[in-house]
């Protein structure tokens, strides 16, 4: 399952490390830093920065990434709600309140 935050995962950093899904995003940072030699040869997805490929095979990833969908199916709800015109066009109103106070 998926969504099991108990099922293990391969670190991309070093492939004798498996660790619980739950606990893996910590693991990347940890990892990513006692690793600089292979870090420099993988590239992060821009669907989910869980995956971590090689360089040369960030392309195909992209297009077959499972997390794509989703992705898209976000960006697609925000703008048929009008949620980025919105964004967009809203104005800050708050002023600060006058300050009476003198610090010198």
């Amino acid at each position: 399952d998926v969504f099991d935050p108990d099922r293990l995962i391969q670190c991309p950093y070093n492939k004798h490390h498996h660790i619980r899904a739950c606990r893996f995003p910590y693991h990347l940072v940890k990892c990513r830093k006692s690793h600089p030699e292979v870090a420099k040869e993988l590239a992060m997805c821009p669907f989910n920065a869980r995956h971590l490929v090689p360089q040369a095979e960030l392309s195909d990833h992209i297009t077959n990434c499972t997390d794509k969908g989703f992705v898209e199916q976000v960006v697609e709800m925000n703008q048929s709600s009008g949620f980025q015109r919105e964004q967009m066009n809203a104005v800050n109103t708050w002023q600060a309140p006058p300050c009476d106070e003198d610090w010198e």
